[in-house]
């Protein structure tokens, strides 16, 4: 059974985040701020990483309805654009690269965001198996590197180059991923 104010622990927790880094984020700042005891925390996450882990996965702040339109594209278009809104929206924009930026430096955590990752790739696995049961996509398919290709595009575009990125990137990288780039 899990803390009364988990929800609140785990919005708490990311907007920390946001706000100070990884660095400066604490427990107690974190009990503090949600208004319960530290060491109802350390009952439930022994370390700092464990409470970020768990609240990169569980909170209502990074979390989208994975999309169903009926065609592997439009589901893909819609997954990339609830991503780069995802990015570009706040608070869940700020928390994002505040978890990516502390990943680099921090081993637990690094090993936190690659759940969180794996825990999306779990959630969106439902486009991939409507898409074969339609046969748009082969059973054997990489589901990662699809994933990866249009995440990895709209994260780059985003993060890193301060490049909106609007319906009509969505669309062409969507397609891009979906037909290649060679005639």
């Amino acid at each position: 059974m899990a803390p009364r104010k988990q929800q609140q622990i785990f919005d708490t927790t990311l907007t920390m985040l946001a706000e100070t880094g990884y660095d400066r984020l604490t427990i107690e700042g974190v009990a503090e701020r949600s208004g319960v005891n530290k060491t109802t925390l350390y009952r439930w996450w022994p370390s700092k990483a464990a409470l970020v882990a768990n609240a990169l996965i569980e909170a209502r702040a990074l979390e989208f309805a994975v999309p169903d339109t009926g065609s592997l594209e439009g589901d893909l278009t819609e997954l990339a654009s609830r991503i780069a809104a995802l990015l570009t929206t706040s608070p869940s924009g700020d928390i994002a690269v505040a978890a990516l930026a502390a990943s680099a430096g921090h081993p637990e955590l690094a090993t936190s965001v690659r759940g969180f990752f794996a825990d999306r790739l779990a959630r969106e696995r439902p486009i991939f198996e409507r898409a074969a049961a339609r046969g748009e996509l082969a059973p054997d398919t990489d589901l990662m590197t699809i994933v990866d290709l249009i995440a990895g595009a709209i994260w780059l575009r985003v993060v890193f180059r301060g490049l909106p990125a609007d319906s009509a990137f969505v669309s062409h990288i969507v397609q891009t991923v979906l037909r290649g780039i060679c005639r």
